[in-house]
């Protein structure tokens, strides 16, 4: 391929030797899966917090426990967050107590039925976060493998010719660059969503935490 021949992307991609191809399409997937993963945790995430918003509403307004943990009980019902850590808490309450105050034997048992719900829920919210993280930290580093590969096999290639010119080298380094180009592709906007994603989860945990809290005090208020 001469300086003045097609340098479009395309072509340097489909002219590019097998193992920068190997790694553009790594790269590819890597990017494909990474953008689906950040549409799956946006509507996700996004449930969650409606979730814990539309529940606190109801506790904080003081709606009586029985009530919404009927409310969570229906029949066919997938509980999520909030929702499934007051059911956790409440049924050991139920199961525990028979209306009596709370001892502070009573009080660890309805504390560890609901850090077992918890740790369940924010377990799902990180669900996808190591592989967008894997694919922040890693896909430069993929991608200047095949950029070295790439320009080590263009200067491979001028060492066999007798005068070396700028029309020889350039088209391999071009499509060697594309490797970093798409490895960068690939990173960026998964770092910039891990981050986000991460501060979204941390604040939804201190939520949960502090509601875990607040109702074992409520329960032992009303029992």
């Amino acid at each position: 391929m001469s300086i003045n021949g097609d340098l479009s992307f395309l072509s340097l991609v489909f002219g590019a030797s097998i193992p920068v191809q190997i790694v553009m399409l790594i790269l590819i997937l890597a990017s494909v899966f990474s953008w689906k993963y950040i549409y799956i945790k946006i509507k996700s995430l996004k449930l969650a917090e409606d979730n814990a918003s539309e529940f606190e509403k109801y506790f904080w307004a003081g709606a009586k426990l029985s009530q919404l943990f009927n409310s969570t009980s229906q029949l066919g019902q997938k509980n999520i967050g909030l929702k499934a850590i007051f059911h956790a808490g409440y049924q050991e309450f139920q199961s525990g107590s028979s209306g009596q105050n709370l001892d502070k034997l009573g009080k660890e048992s309805i504390r560890r039925a609901m850090q077992v719900a918890y740790n369940r829920e924010v377990d799902s919210l990180e669900r996808h976060l190591p592989f967008l993280a894997s694919v922040g930290s890693v896909s430069p580093y993929i991608g200047l493998f095949g950029t070295v590969w790439g320009i080590m096999n263009s200067f491979i290639g001028l060492s066999n010719t007798a005068q070396s010119t700028l029309a020889q080298v350039a088209p391999g380094i071009a499509e060697a660059l594309i490797a970093t180009a798409i490895g960068l592709f690939a990173a960026i906007p998964a770092v910039i969503a891990y981050n986000r994603f991460a501060a979204k989860v941390d604040r939804l945990a201190v939520r949960y935490e502090s509601f875990m809290e607040e109702f074992i005090n409520n329960v032992d208020r009303r029992s």
